[in-house]
């Protein structure tokens, strides 16, 4: 974990993570909601539960997500049984946070485009989808490899080299890809995203430092996590 720490602090993750989560707390801290929706295969329950943590550890009731859902069961408690007509009345002041690791279909992206016309502020975190980069006012694109640069840009895996086998000497033989990849799945940007949501507004080396404590702590408990019982 500790290699994982420090290989996180050379790419451009942690600032791409933390610039994504500022518009999050800008669009909700003077708004009415804030709406977490999935896709048909993929319902976002871990960042949903991530951001409920967040919102009560850091005293942020506006960062507490509704989570918006394709097909609630019937019988299913009155937060869980939220359907996707509630985006149909998405408008001013309220944030539609969209995580897509796979197709957002036409369903979805008709519901939020109109939310979008209705004054809605969209927000998506996905593969790089190019439709939902028409809609959105800001996407976190997380690349199939799980790789950026220290910019932000994503890498495709022919664009990383090993390096010589001198400079990998205490890690036998991994590459730099399969040494980063694993670890930045879509499911680990979703816990840098959420902590880095519930950061305080501070600056220089206190902020960064709190920062890294909390991403500490966040990345000791993504293998295994579970979101808590009431989600």
């Amino acid at each position: 974990m500790q290699l994982l720490r420090e290989l996180l602090s050379t790419t451009g993750w942690v600032d791409r993570t933390r610039g994504f989560a500022r518009s999050i707390r800008r669009s909700t801290d003077a708004g009415d909601g804030l709406l977490l929706v999935g896709t048909p295969t993929e319902e976002p329950w871990h960042l949903a539960a991530h951001l409920d943590d967040e919102s009560r550890y850091a005293g942020i009731p506006t960062l507490m997500p509704t989570l918006v859902r394709w097909n609630p069961p019937p019988g299913a408690p009155a937060h869980l049984s939220i359907g996707l007509e509630r985006i149909e009345t998405a408008g001013r002041g309220e944030t539609l946070f969209v995580v897509a690791p796979d197709d957002p279909t036409a369903a979805l992206l008709e519901r939020l485009a109109d939310a979008r016309k209705s004054g809605a502020t969209l927000l998506t975190m996905d593969r790089g989808d190019d439709d939902l980069a028409s809609l959105a006012h800001d996407q976190l694109i997380v690349p199939p490899t799980g790789l950026i640069s220290a910019s932000g840009a994503p890498l495709s895996s022919n664009e990383l080299r090993p390096e010589p086998p001198s400079t990998l000497s205490s890690l036998g033989r991994m590459t730099e890809i399969e040494l980063i990849a694993p670890g930045m799945s879509f499911d680990t940007v979703q816990h840098l995203v959420s902590a880095a949501a519930g950061e305080a507004p501070e600056s220089g080396a206190t902020s960064r430092g709190r920062f890294k404590d909390r991403l500490g702590r966040m990345l000791d408990s993504i293998q295994g996590a579970q979101p808590p019982s009431d989600w």
